[in-house]
Protein backbone atom coordinates (compact mmCIF):
# COMPACT_ATOMS: atom_id res chain seq x y z
CA UNK A 1 0.00 0.00 0.00
CA UNK A 2 1.28 3.46 -0.91
CA UNK A 3 0.77 6.61 1.09
CA UNK A 4 -0.68 9.05 -1.45
CA UNK A 5 -0.94 12.86 -1.27
CA UNK A 6 -4.40 14.38 -1.10
CA UNK A 7 -3.48 17.37 -3.29
CA UNK A 8 -0.78 16.37 -5.74
CA UNK A 9 1.11 18.82 -7.91
CA UNK A 10 3.12 18.09 -11.06
CA UNK A 11 6.90 17.60 -11.12
CA UNK A 12 9.27 18.50 -13.97
CA UNK A 13 9.00 14.89 -15.14
CA UNK A 14 5.24 15.09 -15.35
CA UNK A 15 4.69 12.76 -12.38
CA UNK A 16 2.20 13.59 -9.61
CA UNK A 17 3.91 14.74 -6.44
CA UNK A 18 2.85 16.23 -3.12
CA UNK A 19 3.99 19.54 -1.68
CA UNK A 20 7.08 19.30 0.53
CA UNK A 21 4.93 19.94 3.60
CA UNK A 22 3.11 16.67 2.91
CA UNK A 23 6.41 14.76 2.93
CA UNK A 24 7.84 15.59 6.36
CA UNK A 25 11.02 14.31 8.00
CA UNK A 26 9.43 11.14 9.37
CA UNK A 27 12.33 8.66 9.41
CA UNK A 28 15.63 8.47 11.30
CA UNK A 29 18.04 5.85 9.94
CA UNK A 30 21.07 4.76 11.96
CA UNK A 31 24.10 3.01 10.46
CA UNK A 32 26.75 1.84 12.94
CA UNK A 33 30.25 2.50 11.63
CA UNK A 34 32.57 -0.52 11.18
CA UNK A 35 30.26 -2.34 13.59
CA UNK A 36 32.17 -5.58 14.22
CA UNK A 37 35.42 -3.68 14.78
CA UNK A 38 33.56 -1.18 16.97
CA UNK A 39 32.28 -3.96 19.23
CA UNK A 40 35.83 -5.32 19.58
CA UNK A 41 37.04 -1.84 20.55
CA UNK A 42 34.11 -1.55 22.96
CA UNK A 43 34.97 -4.87 24.64
CA UNK A 44 38.72 -4.20 24.60
CA UNK A 45 39.23 -0.55 25.66
CA UNK A 46 42.95 -0.80 24.91
CA UNK A 47 41.97 -0.99 21.21
CA UNK A 48 40.03 2.29 21.27
CA UNK A 49 41.32 4.57 18.53
CA UNK A 50 43.66 1.90 17.17
CA UNK A 51 43.66 -0.09 13.91
CA UNK A 52 41.58 -3.28 14.19
CA UNK A 53 40.41 -5.92 11.75
CA UNK A 54 37.92 -8.71 12.38
CA UNK A 55 38.42 -12.08 10.67
CA UNK A 56 35.97 -14.97 10.17
CA UNK A 57 38.23 -17.31 12.17
CA UNK A 58 41.49 -17.40 14.06
CA UNK A 59 43.85 -17.91 11.15
CA UNK A 60 46.66 -16.04 9.43
CA UNK A 61 45.41 -17.34 6.08
CA UNK A 62 42.10 -15.52 5.90
CA UNK A 63 40.88 -11.99 5.20
CA UNK A 64 39.19 -9.16 7.07
CA UNK A 65 35.40 -9.09 7.24
CA UNK A 66 35.55 -5.69 8.96
CA UNK A 67 38.16 -2.98 9.42
CA UNK A 68 38.06 -0.10 11.89
CA UNK A 69 38.26 3.42 10.52
CA UNK A 70 41.71 3.72 12.08
CA UNK A 71 42.90 0.84 9.86
CA UNK A 72 41.62 2.32 6.60
CA UNK A 73 44.28 5.04 6.08
CA UNK A 74 46.78 2.18 5.77
CA UNK A 75 44.84 0.79 2.78
CA UNK A 76 43.23 -1.94 4.88
CA UNK A 77 39.60 -2.75 4.14
CA UNK A 78 37.17 -5.63 4.04
CA UNK A 79 38.81 -8.52 2.17
CA UNK A 80 42.40 -7.54 2.98
CA UNK A 81 44.43 -10.64 3.84
CA UNK A 82 45.73 -10.84 7.40
CA UNK A 83 49.34 -11.13 6.23
CA UNK A 84 48.93 -8.04 4.04
CA UNK A 85 47.28 -6.12 6.87
CA UNK A 86 50.21 -6.88 9.17
CA UNK A 87 52.63 -5.61 6.52
CA UNK A 88 50.64 -2.45 5.89
CA UNK A 89 50.15 -1.75 9.60
CA UNK A 90 52.54 -3.56 11.95
CA UNK A 91 50.88 -4.06 15.31
CA UNK A 92 47.32 -4.07 13.95
CA UNK A 93 44.90 -5.98 16.21
CA UNK A 94 43.46 -9.06 14.51
CA UNK A 95 40.29 -10.25 16.24
CA UNK A 96 38.38 -13.46 15.33
CA UNK A 97 34.66 -12.78 14.87
CA UNK A 98 32.31 -13.34 17.83
CA UNK A 99 28.89 -13.27 16.19
CA UNK A 100 26.92 -14.04 19.33
CA UNK A 101 28.54 -11.02 21.00
CA UNK A 102 27.69 -8.77 18.06
CA UNK A 103 24.02 -9.78 18.37
CA UNK A 104 24.05 -9.14 22.14
CA UNK A 105 25.50 -5.62 21.67
CA UNK A 106 23.05 -4.97 18.83
CA UNK A 107 20.20 -5.61 21.27
CA UNK A 108 21.71 -3.26 23.83
CA UNK A 109 21.93 -0.56 21.16
CA UNK A 110 18.34 -1.05 20.01
CA UNK A 111 17.14 -0.91 23.62
CA UNK A 112 18.99 2.35 24.20
CA UNK A 113 17.71 3.99 20.99
CA UNK A 114 14.14 2.93 21.77
CA UNK A 115 14.38 4.98 24.96
CA UNK A 116 14.35 8.03 22.67
CA UNK A 117 12.38 7.03 19.57
CA UNK A 118 10.21 4.07 18.41
CA UNK A 119 11.77 1.37 16.23
CA UNK A 120 10.27 0.92 12.78
CA UNK A 121 12.46 -1.75 11.18
CA UNK A 122 15.78 -3.52 11.74
CA UNK A 123 17.53 -3.96 8.41
CA UNK A 124 20.70 -5.69 9.56
CA UNK A 125 23.04 -6.10 12.50
CA UNK A 126 24.29 -2.52 12.01
CA UNK A 127 21.33 -0.70 10.41
CA UNK A 128 17.84 0.20 11.60
CA UNK A 129 15.09 2.72 10.87
CA UNK A 130 13.13 4.62 13.52
CA UNK A 131 9.95 6.70 13.31
CA UNK A 132 9.98 10.41 14.18
CA UNK A 133 6.86 11.73 15.89
CA UNK A 134 4.97 14.74 14.56
CA UNK A 135 6.65 16.99 17.13
CA UNK A 136 10.10 15.81 15.99
CA UNK A 137 9.61 16.34 12.24
CA UNK A 138 10.92 19.89 12.32
CA UNK A 139 14.61 19.75 11.25
CA UNK A 140 15.87 21.36 14.46
CA UNK A 141 13.89 18.94 16.66
CA UNK A 142 14.94 15.98 14.54
CA UNK A 143 18.61 16.95 14.88
CA UNK A 144 18.15 17.34 18.62
CA UNK A 145 16.73 13.80 18.81
CA UNK A 146 19.64 12.42 16.77
CA UNK A 147 22.24 13.98 19.07
CA UNK A 148 20.35 12.73 22.10
CA UNK A 149 20.54 9.20 20.67
CA UNK A 150 24.29 9.51 20.01
CA UNK A 151 24.89 10.81 23.53
CA UNK A 152 22.76 8.05 25.05
CA UNK A 153 24.71 5.36 23.19
CA UNK A 154 28.07 6.81 24.25
CA UNK A 155 26.99 7.15 27.88
CA UNK A 156 24.89 4.00 28.41
CA UNK A 157 26.41 1.48 25.97
CA UNK A 158 29.86 2.69 24.98
CA UNK A 159 31.71 5.50 23.10
CA UNK A 160 33.41 3.05 20.72
CA UNK A 161 30.06 2.33 19.03
CA UNK A 162 29.91 5.24 16.63
CA UNK A 163 27.14 5.73 14.11
CA UNK A 164 26.07 7.81 11.14
CA UNK A 165 22.47 9.03 11.19
CA UNK A 166 20.30 10.07 8.29
CA UNK A 167 17.00 11.95 8.65
CA UNK A 168 14.56 12.15 5.72
CA UNK A 169 10.93 11.64 4.66
CA UNK A 170 11.37 7.91 3.85
CA UNK A 171 13.53 4.97 4.92
CA UNK A 172 15.29 4.90 1.53
CA UNK A 173 16.16 8.59 1.62
CA UNK A 174 17.18 8.40 5.28
CA UNK A 175 19.55 5.53 4.51
CA UNK A 176 21.07 7.51 1.64
CA UNK A 177 21.45 10.48 4.00
CA UNK A 178 23.22 8.29 6.59
CA UNK A 179 25.75 7.25 3.93
CA UNK A 180 26.76 10.85 3.19
CA UNK A 181 29.06 11.39 6.20
CA UNK A 182 31.06 8.57 7.83
CA UNK A 183 32.12 7.96 10.51
CA UNK A 184 29.96 9.58 13.19
CA UNK A 185 27.92 11.67 10.75
CA UNK A 186 24.52 13.33 10.87
CA UNK A 187 22.75 14.39 7.66
CA UNK A 188 19.26 15.81 7.17
CA UNK A 189 17.76 15.36 3.72
CA UNK A 190 14.58 17.36 3.09
CA UNK A 191 12.43 16.74 0.03
CA UNK A 192 13.12 20.30 -1.16
CA UNK A 193 16.85 19.44 -1.21
CA UNK A 194 16.22 16.87 -3.96
CA UNK A 195 17.30 15.91 -6.51
CA UNK A 196 20.47 18.04 -6.38
CA UNK A 197 21.56 16.92 -2.89
CA UNK A 198 22.11 13.40 -4.28
CA UNK A 199 23.10 14.17 -7.86
CA UNK A 200 26.65 12.85 -7.36
CA UNK A 201 25.71 9.46 -5.93
CA UNK A 202 26.54 6.41 -8.11
CA UNK A 203 23.43 4.42 -8.95
CA UNK A 204 24.90 1.18 -7.62
CA UNK A 205 25.34 2.82 -4.19
CA UNK A 206 21.56 3.10 -3.87
CA UNK A 207 19.76 0.23 -2.09
CA UNK A 208 17.57 -1.63 -4.56
CA UNK A 209 19.90 -1.08 -7.52
CA UNK A 210 22.10 -4.13 -7.95
CA UNK A 211 24.08 -5.08 -11.02
CA UNK A 212 21.04 -6.47 -12.85
CA UNK A 213 18.82 -3.43 -12.27
CA UNK A 214 21.75 -1.11 -13.09
CA UNK A 215 22.16 -2.86 -16.44
CA UNK A 216 18.46 -2.48 -17.21
CA UNK A 217 18.56 1.19 -16.20
CA UNK A 218 21.53 1.72 -18.51
CA UNK A 219 19.67 0.14 -21.42
CA UNK A 220 16.83 2.58 -20.69
CA UNK A 221 19.28 5.50 -20.84
CA UNK A 222 19.42 6.02 -17.07
CA UNK A 223 23.07 6.34 -16.07
CA UNK A 224 23.06 8.92 -13.26
CA UNK A 225 20.92 10.07 -10.37
CA UNK A 226 19.31 12.97 -12.24
CA UNK A 227 18.07 10.63 -14.96
CA UNK A 228 16.82 8.23 -12.29
CA UNK A 229 14.94 11.05 -10.59
CA UNK A 230 13.20 11.99 -13.84
CA UNK A 231 11.70 8.52 -14.32
CA UNK A 232 7.98 8.13 -13.88
CA UNK A 233 6.51 5.39 -11.63
CA UNK A 234 5.33 3.22 -14.52
CA UNK A 235 8.74 3.44 -16.17
CA UNK A 236 10.41 2.31 -12.95
CA UNK A 237 7.99 -0.59 -12.68
CA UNK A 238 8.80 -1.66 -16.23
CA UNK A 239 12.57 -1.43 -15.69
CA UNK A 240 12.44 -3.42 -12.43
CA UNK A 241 9.90 -5.73 -14.09
CA UNK A 242 7.88 -5.73 -10.86
CA UNK A 243 5.95 -3.53 -8.48
CA UNK A 244 9.23 -3.08 -6.58
CA UNK A 245 10.26 -0.50 -9.18
CA UNK A 246 7.22 1.63 -8.47
CA UNK A 247 7.73 1.27 -4.72
CA UNK A 248 11.37 2.32 -5.20
CA UNK A 249 10.22 5.42 -7.11
CA UNK A 250 7.87 6.43 -4.31
CA UNK A 251 10.53 5.92 -1.64
CA UNK A 252 12.98 8.02 -3.64
CA UNK A 253 10.46 10.83 -4.06
CA UNK A 254 9.46 10.98 -0.40
CA UNK A 255 6.39 8.73 -0.25
CA UNK A 256 6.73 5.87 2.24
CA UNK A 257 5.47 2.42 1.31
CA UNK A 258 4.34 -0.46 3.48
CA UNK A 259 6.71 -3.41 3.14
CA UNK A 260 5.27 -6.90 3.03
CA UNK A 261 6.74 -9.41 5.50
CA UNK A 262 9.15 -11.88 3.96
CA UNK A 263 8.81 -15.64 4.29
CA UNK A 264 11.81 -17.72 5.26
CA UNK A 265 12.78 -19.67 2.11
CA UNK A 266 16.03 -21.35 3.15
CA UNK A 267 18.26 -22.07 6.11
CA UNK A 268 21.98 -22.55 5.79
CA UNK A 269 25.53 -21.70 6.74
CA UNK A 270 28.80 -21.03 4.96
CA UNK A 271 32.38 -20.98 6.14
CA UNK A 272 35.74 -19.85 4.85
CA UNK A 273 38.19 -22.71 5.41
CA UNK A 274 41.49 -22.35 7.24
CA UNK A 275 44.60 -24.15 6.02
CA UNK A 276 44.03 -27.09 8.37
CA UNK A 277 40.61 -27.74 6.78
CA UNK A 278 41.34 -27.23 3.08
CA UNK A 279 41.90 -30.94 2.30
CA UNK A 280 38.76 -32.70 0.89
CA UNK A 281 38.04 -34.92 3.92
CA UNK A 282 38.62 -32.11 6.43
CA UNK A 283 36.42 -29.77 4.38
CA UNK A 284 33.69 -32.45 4.27
CA UNK A 285 33.63 -32.61 8.07
CA UNK A 286 33.16 -28.83 8.18
CA UNK A 287 30.34 -29.05 5.62
CA UNK A 288 28.64 -31.75 7.71
CA UNK A 289 28.95 -29.61 10.85
CA UNK A 290 27.34 -26.65 9.05
CA UNK A 291 24.56 -28.90 7.79
CA UNK A 292 23.90 -30.26 11.29
CA UNK A 293 23.66 -26.67 12.51
CA UNK A 294 21.19 -25.77 9.74
CA UNK A 295 19.11 -28.87 10.51
CA UNK A 296 18.94 -27.90 14.20
CA UNK A 297 17.64 -24.47 13.24
CA UNK A 298 15.14 -26.09 10.88
CA UNK A 299 13.68 -28.11 13.75
CA UNK A 300 13.81 -25.10 16.07
CA UNK A 301 11.59 -23.18 13.63
CA UNK A 302 9.23 -26.17 13.35
CA UNK A 303 9.88 -26.53 9.62
CA UNK A 304 10.62 -29.29 7.12
CA UNK A 305 12.95 -29.04 4.12
CA UNK A 306 12.61 -30.68 0.71
CA UNK A 307 15.96 -29.93 -0.93
CA UNK A 308 19.63 -29.53 -0.05
CA UNK A 309 22.30 -27.56 -1.91
CA UNK A 310 26.06 -27.74 -1.51
CA UNK A 311 28.65 -25.42 -2.99
CA UNK A 312 32.42 -25.49 -2.60
CA UNK A 313 34.87 -22.70 -3.39
CA UNK A 314 38.29 -23.86 -4.56
CA UNK A 315 41.72 -22.29 -4.28
CA UNK A 316 43.10 -20.48 -6.18
CA UNK A 317 39.89 -20.30 -8.25
CA UNK A 318 36.86 -22.28 -9.38
CA UNK A 319 34.16 -24.15 -7.53
CA UNK A 320 31.65 -26.98 -7.37
CA UNK A 321 27.97 -27.06 -6.65
CA UNK A 322 25.25 -29.67 -6.48
CA UNK A 323 21.72 -30.14 -5.12
CA UNK A 324 19.30 -32.91 -4.16
CA UNK A 325 15.54 -33.02 -3.70
CA UNK A 326 13.66 -35.31 -1.31
CA UNK A 327 10.35 -35.58 0.48
CA UNK A 328 9.89 -33.04 3.27
CA UNK A 329 11.99 -34.02 6.26
CA UNK A 330 13.67 -32.89 9.48
CA UNK A 331 16.02 -35.88 9.64
CA UNK A 332 19.69 -34.98 9.93
CA UNK A 333 20.73 -38.53 8.98
CA UNK A 334 18.96 -38.12 5.63
CA UNK A 335 20.59 -34.73 5.07
CA UNK A 336 24.07 -36.04 5.94
CA UNK A 337 23.74 -39.04 3.64
CA UNK A 338 22.74 -36.78 0.75
CA UNK A 339 25.62 -34.42 1.44
CA UNK A 340 28.12 -37.30 1.55
CA UNK A 341 26.72 -38.59 -1.74
CA UNK A 342 27.13 -35.19 -3.42
CA UNK A 343 30.59 -34.77 -1.92
CA UNK A 344 31.73 -38.14 -3.25
CA UNK A 345 30.47 -37.38 -6.76
CA UNK A 346 32.11 -33.95 -6.79
CA UNK A 347 35.45 -35.36 -5.65
CA UNK A 348 35.32 -38.08 -8.31
CA UNK A 349 34.68 -35.49 -11.03
CA UNK A 350 37.56 -33.34 -9.82
CA UNK A 351 40.01 -36.25 -9.70
CA UNK A 352 39.12 -37.00 -13.31
CA UNK A 353 40.25 -33.48 -14.20
CA UNK A 354 43.61 -33.66 -12.42
CA UNK A 355 45.16 -33.13 -8.99
CA UNK A 356 42.75 -32.32 -6.17
CA UNK A 357 42.79 -28.57 -5.46
CA UNK A 358 42.66 -26.89 -2.06
CA UNK A 359 39.24 -26.12 -0.64
CA UNK A 360 38.63 -22.45 0.19
CA UNK A 361 35.08 -22.48 1.50
CA UNK A 362 31.87 -24.50 1.84
CA UNK A 363 28.19 -23.51 1.84
CA UNK A 364 25.17 -25.66 2.62
CA UNK A 365 21.50 -24.68 2.42
CA UNK A 366 18.22 -26.43 3.16
CA UNK A 367 15.51 -25.20 0.76
CA UNK A 368 11.84 -25.83 0.01
CA UNK A 369 10.76 -25.07 3.55
CA UNK A 370 7.29 -25.85 4.88
CA UNK A 371 5.92 -25.20 8.32
CA UNK A 372 4.84 -28.21 10.35
CA UNK A 373 1.07 -28.49 9.91
CA UNK A 374 0.96 -26.90 6.43
CA UNK A 375 -1.84 -28.35 4.37
CA UNK A 376 0.50 -28.97 1.43
CA UNK A 377 2.90 -30.89 3.67
CA UNK A 378 0.06 -32.99 5.08
CA UNK A 379 -1.13 -33.82 1.56
CA UNK A 380 2.37 -34.97 0.56
CA UNK A 381 2.49 -37.22 3.62
CA UNK A 382 -0.69 -38.97 2.44
CA UNK A 383 1.23 -40.40 -0.53
CA UNK A 384 4.27 -41.48 1.48
CA UNK A 385 4.79 -45.00 2.78
CA UNK A 386 3.61 -45.19 6.43
CA UNK A 387 6.87 -46.89 7.45
CA UNK A 388 8.89 -44.10 5.85
CA UNK A 389 6.85 -41.38 7.55
CA UNK A 390 7.17 -43.12 10.92
CA UNK A 391 10.93 -43.60 10.49
CA UNK A 392 11.44 -39.95 9.55
CA UNK A 393 9.37 -38.75 12.51
CA UNK A 394 11.25 -41.05 14.90
CA UNK A 395 14.64 -39.83 13.67
CA UNK A 396 13.52 -36.20 13.73
CA UNK A 397 12.34 -36.70 17.32
CA UNK A 398 15.73 -38.11 18.27
CA UNK A 399 17.54 -35.16 16.75
CA UNK A 400 15.15 -32.70 18.41
CA UNK A 401 15.94 -34.27 21.78
CA UNK A 402 19.66 -33.84 21.05
CA UNK A 403 19.04 -30.23 20.01
CA UNK A 404 17.27 -29.50 23.28
CA UNK A 405 19.97 -31.11 25.43
CA UNK A 406 22.74 -29.19 23.67
CA UNK A 407 20.80 -25.93 23.84
CA UNK A 408 20.20 -26.47 27.54
CA UNK A 409 23.93 -27.07 28.08
CA UNK A 410 24.83 -23.86 26.24
CA UNK A 411 22.20 -21.90 28.14
CA UNK A 412 23.49 -23.14 31.51
CA UNK A 413 27.09 -22.28 30.67
CA UNK A 414 26.07 -18.80 29.56
CA UNK A 415 24.16 -18.23 32.82
CA UNK A 416 27.24 -19.38 34.74
CA UNK A 417 29.32 -16.83 32.85
CA UNK A 418 31.40 -19.25 30.77
CA UNK A 419 34.00 -17.20 28.86
CA UNK A 420 33.16 -18.94 25.61
CA UNK A 421 30.46 -21.31 24.37
CA UNK A 422 33.29 -23.56 23.20
CA UNK A 423 33.68 -24.81 26.76
CA UNK A 424 30.09 -25.98 26.77
CA UNK A 425 30.31 -27.49 23.31
CA UNK A 426 33.01 -29.89 24.44
CA UNK A 427 30.25 -31.53 26.49
CA UNK A 428 27.76 -31.57 23.62
CA UNK A 429 26.17 -34.67 22.18
CA UNK A 430 27.57 -35.03 18.66
CA UNK A 431 28.41 -37.61 16.02
CA UNK A 432 31.67 -39.46 16.49
CA UNK A 433 32.53 -38.68 12.84
CA UNK A 434 32.58 -34.97 13.71
CA UNK A 435 35.12 -35.29 16.53
CA UNK A 436 38.26 -33.22 16.18
CA UNK A 437 36.57 -30.34 14.37
CA UNK A 438 37.71 -26.89 15.50
CA UNK A 439 34.74 -25.57 17.43
CA UNK A 440 34.76 -22.14 15.83
CA UNK A 441 33.25 -23.78 12.76
CA UNK A 442 29.98 -24.23 14.63
CA UNK A 443 27.52 -21.52 15.53
CA UNK A 444 25.43 -18.96 13.74
CA UNK A 445 27.14 -16.40 11.55
CA UNK A 446 25.85 -12.93 10.80
CA UNK A 447 24.96 -11.97 7.29
CA UNK A 448 24.65 -8.19 7.10
CA UNK A 449 21.13 -8.54 5.75
CA UNK A 450 19.77 -10.21 8.88
CA UNK A 451 20.24 -10.46 12.63
CA UNK A 452 20.29 -14.02 14.01
CA UNK A 453 17.99 -14.88 16.87
CA UNK A 454 19.69 -15.77 20.15
CA UNK A 455 18.38 -19.33 19.80
CA UNK A 456 20.49 -19.76 16.66
CA UNK A 457 23.59 -19.70 18.84
CA UNK A 458 22.13 -22.41 21.05
CA UNK A 459 20.68 -24.83 18.47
Amino acid sequence: MLSRPEKPGISDSGAAVAPAADRPLSCLFIDFNAYFAGVEQHDHPNLMGKPVIVTPLASEHTGAIAASYEARPFGIKRGTKVADARKLCPGIAVMPARHDRYVAVHKLLMKEIERHIPLEKIYSIDEAAFRLSRSEQDPARAIETAYRIKEGIARNVGPALRSSIGIAPTRLLAKLAAERVKPDGLTVLRIEDLPHALEDIPLTDIPGIGAGVAARLSRAGVNDFMALWRLQPKQARAIWNSVMGERFWHGLHGFETVEEPTKKSMIGHSRVLSREHEAPEKARIVARALLLKAASRLRHYGMHASSLSLSVRLRPEGGWQSARRFKHSQDSFLFLNLLDEMWSQLCIRQRQKGPMPRFGGVTVYLHGLSKCGDTALEQLDLFAEPESVEKDARRAGLWKAIDDINADLDSKFQRLGAPSPDGARKRHISLASQSGLALNYLGAKIAFSRVPEEAEFLY
